[in-house]
């Protein structure tokens, strides 16, 4: 392997892994990983009335409509809030995800201490032991975040599919640029 290789390998391995670090830190930092909104649709008209719509992080759930509207609550994870929520299932939806939460900041963890030893094998590359140490750290890691990201995909999946099903109601849900983020930062520390 020539030697121009082998530094555009050394820059390349370091720009990803300082761009899954800075991902996966904005992403468990934010609020924004679950969007729902939650109503009732008039039968006269079909019109939609939103009752409840918020974004959930895994620390924070924010209302920006309904009767919580601008208020922002710590999920808590050892009390139960003080929420008026639309439907039970909403309220089932943010307890579950919390079992996805450790996942991610094992993640943001092991690829932290993977980018560390990473840069102090570039700088003495006769420690040629640190590259495969970190890149045993950044698959760790990413492993981690696949392992979150899929505990979080399937709570949120299971309590949609046990909600009562009615014209009259009204349920919607997106993963927002959190998530984004998260799965973005998977890619590239694999």
């Amino acid at each position: 392997m020539s030697s121009c290789s082998s530094r555009a390998l050394t820059l390349l391995s370091s720009v990803f892994g300082a761009c899954g670090l800075l991902l996966v830190g904005i992403a468990v930092s934010t609020d924004y990983w679950l969007y729902m909104e939650e109503g009732v649709v008039s039968p006269q008209n079909q019109s939609t009335e939103v009752r409840m719509a918020l974004h959930a992080g895994l620390w924070r759930v924010c209302f920006f409509a309904g009767r919580e509207k601008g208020r922002c609550v710590a999920s808590e994870y050892f009390l139960e809030p003080e929420l008026n929520l639309v439907t039970e299932n909403t309220e089932n939806i943010l307890k579950t995800v919390r079992t996805a939460t450790p996942f991610p900041m094992v993640s943001l963890f092991l690829v932290f201490t993977a980018f560390v030893i990473s840069n102090v094998g570039h700088i003495r590359p006769q420690r040629t032991l640190l590259a495969f140490v970190s890149g045993i750290f950044f698959i760790l890691s990413g492993l981690s975040l696949v392992v979150g990201l899929v505990l979080y995909i399937s709570s949120i999946n299971d309590e949609v599919m046990n909600r009562p099903g009615g014209s009259e109601q009204y349920f919607q849900y997106r993963y927002g640029w959190s998530f984004a983020f998260a799965a973005s930062s998977f890619l590239l520390k694999e």
